[in-house]
């Protein structure tokens, strides 16, 4: 989505941001339950108590990221729907576009580090506390 609104063309947008979306709930939206279901079970098969410091440092962050990816999902989804009308209406796109996208941009910041923070502790599982 970044590199069609890079591009400024309503309609390369508009097209990109439904495959955007309709990807986005089938792959995020399914690891997002997947994943926490999953890990939970591994953690306890693997003897882990859920309360162990880089287990709860990990599922805080998870969350961190599940709470940026939900208006992100809403921001994709009215970006396009903006793109669409513009593209309907000859128009270029307008504020509410390029505020949706900058939104949308700052808080998947926020959820990529998150996750990836959930990586790394997944990988070193320290000693914190």
């Amino acid at each position: 989505l970044w590199n069609a609104h890079l591009s400024r063309d309503a309609a390369t947008i508009a097209s990109v941001g439904r495959m955007v979306v309709r990807a986005d709930w089938i792959f995020t939206g399914s690891s997002g339950v997947i994943q926490p279901l999953s890990g939970v079970w591994l953690a306890q098969h693997a003897g882990w108590a859920l309360d162990t410091p880089w287990l709860l440092v990990s599922i805080g962050l998870y969350l961190l990221a599940f709470a940026c990816w939900v208006p992100v999902v809403r921001l994709q989804i009215v970006a396009q729907r903006l793109a669409a009308q513009a593209l309907a209406a000859g128009t270029p796109l307008g504020p509410d576009y390029y505020r949706a996208m900058r939104w949308w941009f700052a808080l998947g910041w926020p959820a990529f580090l998150g996750l990836l923070g959930v990586f790394w502790l997944m990988i070193a599982k320290p000693d914190l506390w």
